[in-house]
Order: structure tokens, then C-alpha cells, then sequence
């Protein structure tokens, strides 16, 4: 029987080392966030670079976001193999040669190719950076510090907006020279290096995690790491734990556990996983993040005040999620997943209506009378604020506790892919929608998906709130 300073000591390891690890982890939420955010305001740049039309800019923008869905996909068996902390260092090289080359590229194919291998490392981030932390720390404490790596991804983006206008205010635009004979948009990426940098050099100074160790019959690595954690007094007997419960996991998921074992079909609450992740960016809201410069210059804002727009909806965003991480295990999740959908339903038909009532002038130039911009740049405001109050940190919230343990592995790799891969649709097709049906048309069918996820939150979401994962159910 351990005494209460014994338990009082081993509380002490975790609360400073366990903080510690999981702020390094986060680093890797902030760079999803970054990579993400960096391309908003580099469009103009890479039309000009690579003289690409809508097609291709939609290409440009959205490349990185096949390889997140087939980063996320694979990263739970990679990270069985080589590890959660080495596969989270492999991510960090890729950050660091996806930001240089993307910096450097000197056609669209040579950029796509370092997209490609930077969306590989977001969307294992995305995958391993909770996963680990959920790994290394109590139980009392884990959902607090998973939370993190939703504020951190939302720094992250905030920062890269920060720094695309910084340095396209400093050079004059996106498109002109600023250091060294670069253009800005260049620097906008290689920004993205020194973050890189300093998460790789943090993660060879932190452990792997001990579940791992144990896993593949290192006991005595997994109860070093274990007593750096917890103090020699728990470390043995923790050793004994994680050995019983693998022993007695037999059945190894698999994605046959998807369907129903009487009809055969996908079970439903593996469809309504594919909903929250499809939905969450049916709404439109990576377009704010990716196009959001091209956005509000098409709409009458020069490029300065598009890119400090960008800012402030980066902060409006921090300030959202802050408020959910307060109530949302208070007030449960399908309240606020409904009150978001209501809430972007109605800015984005007052977005749709202001784009209605532009002008085109004879060079293509789109304006609006000045009380339309004010209400056009105030929905937009609360567009971002809804969904990052709601589905933004939510959907990632549900689909981490809905699913019983037995199939929760294969249905977050199904619903991260639907979630990357809806991403990568939505962020393509708007250069095209742009051209085609202009910003009313796709406004307008944004505002369609957040009426139609009303309607599905309603009949397929079911409460999690308060429930034991164990007592979820299929």
C-alpha cells in the first residue's frame, strides 16, 4: 500500500514533467495550424509565379490536404511500429523540408510535391500529438491537456496570419521582393522552419510513450520513462497493468468491426461519425482560413486590411474555443453542435445575401457599397466565432469518446479520412465555384450544408456527455 507522500510525489512528477511533454507535443498542433493557415495569403503570389488559373490555384492551395487525409489514415499503425515520438519526429522533418521547399519552388508541380509531404506531417500531428499525450498522462488530468492541442492548432493559424501581413505590409505586397531577392509569399513559408526546428530538437528530449514500450517488450525502457512520470513507487506496478491489458486485449480491431454483425452493413453510429467529420467542412470554413486574403479583396478590401482580417478572426477564433473549453462539460455536446449549426446557417445567408447585392465593374473587380462590407466583415466574424465555438473543437471532442472501444481505431481512421478528404473537396472546388456561380452562388451552398447539419445533428448525434467510454455504444 502506497502512502499519501508517496502518492503526493508522484502527483508532483506528473504535474511538472507531464505538462512539459505535452506543451512539446502541442508544438505539433501548432504547426498544423500554421501549415494550414500559410497559404491564405500566398495566393496572389503563386497565381503570379506559376501563371495558374483557377484550376490550378485550387490545386495549389488543396494538395496539402491529400496527404493530411493519407498522414491521418496511416499514422496509427506507423506510429505501432516506429513509435509515437518517432513518428512525431519524422513529422517534424517533413514540416521543416515541406516549408523550405515550398519556399523555394520553382513550378507548380515542385510546390504541390512539398505540400504534399507537409500535409503527410499535419495530418499525422493531427493524429499522434493527442494520441501521445493521452498516452503519458492520469486519467484526472487527460482531458484538459488533450484540449491544448485545439487551442494550439488555432495559435497556430493566428500566427500565420499574423505573419503573412507582417511581411507582406513590410514588402508592399505578397507579390514583391522583400529579402534577398525573394518575393514575400516565399518568406511566408520559410516562416514556418524555426517552429519545425524547435519541435524537432524538443522531441528527442522527451520519452516515448511507455504503452508503446510495453507493447514491443521493453519493459525496462517503458518503467524508466514510467518512473520519470510517476515516481519509482508506481512505476513497476503501472509496468504490471499495461502488460495485463494487452494480454487480455485478444481481439485486435479491425475494420470488419465497422459493420453490423447481423446485416452487414456500417453501423450507424459509424455514419454519424462521417457526418460530423463531412459537415465540419461543408460549411465552408477552410475557405475562410485558405482563401480568406483572395476572399475580402474580391469583395472591395485592399490586401492589407484582408490579411489584418485574417488576424482578427484568428483572435475572434482563440477566444471561441476558449469559451467552449469552459462549458462544453457542463452543457454537453449536441447543444452546442446545434446552436453553431443555427448560428453559421443564419451569417452565412447574411454573407450570401451582402455578395448578392456587389458590383462588377468592367475589369472584373467586385465592390460593395460601404454598409454592405460592414455587414458582409461583421457575418464573417461571427460565422468563424460560431463554428469555433461549435463544430471546430466538438466534432474532434465527439469523435474521440462516441465509439466503443472495440471499433473507436478504425472508425477515426474512416472519419479523419471523410474529414481530410471533404477538406480537400471544398478547398478545390472554390476557385471554380468563384468563377462559375461567383461568391453568392458558393456562399449559397455553404449556407445549404449548415441548414443540413441542423437537421443531422438533431436525428443522428447522440449526448456524450458525462457517459464512460466503456459504456458507449455502437
Amino acid at each position: 500500500m502506497l502512502t499519501t507522500q508517496e502518492r503526493a510525489g508522484a502527483a508532483e512528477a506528473r504535474g511538472g514533467m507531464v505538462i512539459l511533454i505535452s506543451l512539446i507535443a502541442t508544438i505539433g498542433g501548432f504547426l498544423f495550424g500554421f501549415d494550414s493557415g500559410v497559404i491564405n495569403g500566398t495566393v496572389k503570389g503563386l497565381q503570379a509565379a506559376f501563371q495558374s488559373n483557377s484550376v490550378g490555384t485550387g490545386f495549389n492551395v488543396a494538395s496539402m490536404l491529400l496527404g493530411c487525409a493519407v498522414g491521418a489514415f496511416f499514422a496509427g499503425r506507423l506510429a505501432d511500429v516506429f513509435g509515437r515520438r518517432g513518428l512525431l519526429i519524422v513529422a517534424a522533418v517533413f514540416f521543416i523540408i515541406s516549408a523550405w521547399g515550398s519556399g523555394v519552388a520553382a513550378s507548380s508541380l515542385q510546390f504541390v510535391l512539398y505540400r504534399v509531404l507537409g500535409g503527410l506531417a499535419v495530418g499525422a500531428a493531427s493524429v499522434l500529438s493527442p494520441a501521445y499525450i493521452s498516452e503519458v498522462a492520469p486519467a484526472a488530468s487527460r482531458g484538459r491537456l488533450a484540449s491544448i492541442q485545439q487551442v494550439a492548432i488555432i495559435v497556430g493559424l493566428t500566427t500565420a496570419f499574423l505573419s503573412n501581413y507582417a511581411l507582406a505590409a513590410f514588402a508592399g505586397s505578397a507579390s514583391t521582393d522583400l529579402w534577398l531577392g525573394f518575393t514575400a509569399w516565399r518568406w511566408m513559408f520559410w516562416m514556418e522552419i524555426l517552429p519545425a526546428a524547435v519541435f524537432f530538437l524538443a522531441l528527442l528530449v522527451i520519452p516515448e510513450s511507455p504503452r508503446f514500450l510495453v507493447m514491443r517488450g521493453r519493459q525496462d525502457d517503458a518503467q524508466s520513462v514510467l518512473t520519470l512520470l510517476l515516481g519509482p513507487a508506481l512505476a513497476a506496478h503501472k509496468v504490471t497493468e499495461i502488460k495485463a491489458s494487452l494480454v487480455a486485449d485478444r481481439h485486435r480491431p479491425r475494420f470488419a468491426d465497422l459493420l453490423d454483425a447481423g446485416s452487414r452493413r456500417i453501423r450507424p453510429i459509424v455514419w454519424a461519425g462521417i457526418g460530423l467529420a463531412s459537415f465540419q467542412q461543408l460549411v465552408g470554413i477552410n475557405v475562410v482560413f485558405y482563401y480568406g486574403a483572395v476572399l475580402w479583396q474580391s469583395v472591395g478590401f485592399s490586401e492589407n486590411d484582408a490579411l489584418l482580417t485574417n488576424v482578427i478572426m484568428g483572435l475572434v477564433s482563440i477566444v471561441a474555443v476558449a469559451v467552449t473549453l469552459a462549458v462544453i462539460d457542463r452543457h454537453g455536446r449536441k447543444p452546442l453542435l446545434l446552436i453553431g449549426s443555427v448560428g453559421m446557417a443564419v451569417t452565412l445567408a447574411l454573407m450570401t445575401f451582402a455578395f448578392l447585392h456587389s458590383t462588377v465593374n468592367a475589369t472584373g473587380h467586385v465592390t460593395l457599397a460601404p454598409a454592405v462590407g460592414r455587414l458582409a466583415l461583421l457575418a464573417g466574424v461571427a460565422y468563424v466565432a460560431f463554428f469555433n465555438f461549435s463544430w471546430g473543437p466538438v466534432m474532434w471532442v465527439m469523435l474521440g469518446e462516441m465509439f466503443p472501444n472495440q471499433i473507436r481505431g478504425s472508425a477515426l481512421a474512416v472519419s479523419g479520412l471523410f474529414q481530410w478528404g471533404t477538406n480537400f473537396l471544398v478547398t478545390m472546388t472554390f476557385p471554380l465555384l468563384l468563377h462559375s456561380i461567383s461568391l453568392t452562388g458558393a456562399y449559397g451552398i455553404y449556407t445549404a450544408f449548415a441548414v443540413l447539419s441542423v437537421i443531422f445533428v438533431r436525428k443522428m448525434v447522440h449526448e456524450t456527455k458525462g457517459v464512460e467510454l466503456e459504456d458507449m455504444r455502437g
